[in-house]
């Protein structure tokens, strides 16, 4: 395969994780529905990533009644997650990977919080969130997306050149 494409075989399969993670899978208004959970979906976890930091009394406050180690800690943590989470969703940068991250998150909210304390936040608006990361998971970006340009771009490279061997 090397001699016909004048690649190694390690890139060859890189090409392939990447084409996997950043690919995406829609037609119709499919791309338009996607854009759109994903900059709701952001919009939200930016949001509530932000108030970690800017109300970070009442968060933490709130974050140890939970059984959680190290409430402190993990109020950070979240409010890492979701920002930088919510900021690639926007963009539709390695959509796949930043919704397992935030579907992580929200299972743990709807566990924690939702299940544990009864908190309604997290038994209404995390079981959505959860449903839209489960989507993107399973979709991508979408066309309105990083990952599809960075997608469209590797499908070229893969493309036999003119007077190649």
């Amino acid at each position: 395969m090397r001699a016909q494409t004048g690649t190694a075989p390690g890139a060859v399969r890189w090409r392939a994780f990447v084409a996997a993670v950043v690919g995406t899978r829609t037609l119709g208004t499919g791309p338009k529905l996607l854009a759109g959970a994903r900059w709701v979906a952001a919009i939200i976890f930016v949001s509530f990533g932000a108030a970690k930091f800017a109300n970070h009394g009442a968060e933490l406050a709130s974050f140890r009644h939970y059984p959680l180690p190290a409430p402190g800690f993990v109020v950070y943590l979240v409010g890492v997650v979701e920002i930088a989470g919510g900021l690639l969703l926007a963009a539709g940068l390695v959509t796949r990977l930043a919704a397992v991250a935030l579907a992580g998150d929200m299972i743990g909210a709807i566990v924690v919080s939702g299940l544990a304390r009864w908190e309604v936040i997290s038994l209404t608006l995390a079981p959505m969130l959860l449903v839209a990361m489960i989507i993107l998971i399973r979709s991508g970006g979408g066309r309105w997306s990083v990952d599809n340009r960075i997608a469209a771009r590797l499908s070229r490279a893969e493309q036999p050149r003119p007077g190649a061997r």
